[in-house]
């Protein structure tokens, strides 16, 4: 009862009266019970049939909403306790309809001032229709809860596959950091033994890095501002590590604030490259990133393939597409030349960070 004073149960209630008005109405119109003036409308016989229609079709809907609700609470609708619920609401509605009718069109007929020239006729055209009007709206009751349900379902799996993108792209982005650290305390190391100045001015380049890699783990996307900053660093760190073996040169003609990529992207690329190809000074890697107009940034290097590669975790470039594929349908593009290798990444705007993706901690 208290679901009926709601803003919701008033709704309701007003629908289904409007529903029990229009359904009166037509049956009015095609089956003619008085003459066809307005008091047609107010006599007795108007008065209760008009009663007892809202009246059959307010229980019918009613009950059959509880039974309906109650089922989904159980499980769900299917075909078997679908016709369950069709023959409990109709178990209720006949007897109440026969009972009603044939009180009113015979024992209590004159009492009420129904109009009525062949009662037996009468009360069985009228059960009959409340019957046939009451089979309907249980059908449709059934076939709007269907609906409803099969609504929630998709809703739940499309949020459960989120949920699991989610988990799945955390798992990614914590495979980044440790891979990163690694190799830099490796160069490290060596530095040591052959610089120490430079190795101070390394260590520094490395806190600035690694802590651009703590405060942006938990984030999905940074701007492209940010990365090339980090780049920068990472850039100088590669040019003392490999010396005069490696080139790696920068040319973005974009605005960078505008735009944004996922996490270590480009120096997950430029150190695909490193791990995939051989260098000296003699035969340096070139490696440079620039953008396809307001499009995309393209990541490309001479293509100098190692005679035993590296050991890979494989989770470069995949990681790199996965990690899209939760933002754009824009495709991260790989093409592999002769002499070259490059991949084209989208500049992703500032509106995909409202995704449907849940929040990823």
């Amino acid at each position: 009862m208290k679901d009926f004073f709601t803003k919701k149960g008033l709704r309701k209630f007003f629908f289904r009266w409007m529903v029990v008005n229009v359904v009166y109405l037509m049956i009015k119109a095609t089956v003619e019970r008085d003459n066809d003036d307005f008091e047609q409308f107010i006599s007795p016989t108007a008065v209760f049939y008009y009663v007892t229609a809202f009246l059959f079709f307010m229980v019918t809907w009613e009950y059959n909403d509880r039974l309906i609700s109650k089922q989904m609470r159980l499980g769900g609708l299917n075909l078997k306790n679908s016709l369950v619920i069709f023959a409990k609401t109709m178990l209720l509605l006949v007897p109440m309809t026969t009972i009603i009718y044939y009180l009113a069109l015979f024992p209590f007929k004159d009492i009420l001032g129904i109009v009525c020239n062949d009662p037996v006729r009468e009360f069985w055209g009228d059960v009959f229709r409340a019957w046939l009007l009451a089979t309907a709206v249980v059908f449709v009751n059934l076939f709007y809860f269907s609906i409803k349900q099969k609504d929630d379902l998709t809703r739940q799996m499309d949020d459960l596959k989120r949920e699991m993108m989610a988990s799945q792209y955390t798992t990614l982005k914590n495979q980044i950091s440790p891979h990163f650290l690694f190799n830099s305390l490796n160069t490290l190391t060596s530095l040591m033994y052959e610089d120490r100045d430079l190795a101070s001015d390394f260590v520094t380049r490395l806190a600035s890095t690694y802590r651009y890699i703590l405060d942006n783990r938990e984030h999905d996307l940074v701007s492209l501002q940010k990365e090339i900053n980090f780049l920068d660093s990472y850039i100088f760190m590669m040019n003392v590590r490999h010396k005069k073996a490696v080139d790696i040169s920068m040319d973005i003609q974009v605005q960078p604030k505008r735009y944004f990529i996922p996490t270590l992207t480009l120096q997950m690329l430029v150190e695909n490259a490193l791990k995939h190809n051989q260098y000296s000074k003699e035969k340096p890697l070139h490696i440079s990133i620039s953008n396809i107009q307001q499009d995309a940034l393209v990541i490309k290097n001479n293509l100098q393939k190692r005679v035993k590669p590296e050991e890979t975790t494989k989770m470069g470039l995949q990681n790199i597409k996965k990690r899209y594929a939760y933002y754009s349908n824009k495709q991260v593009l790989v093409r592999e030349e002769e002499d070259f290798f490059e991949v084209i990444i989208p500049l992703l705007e500032s509106n995909v960070m409202r995704t449907n993706l849940k929040t990823i901690s």
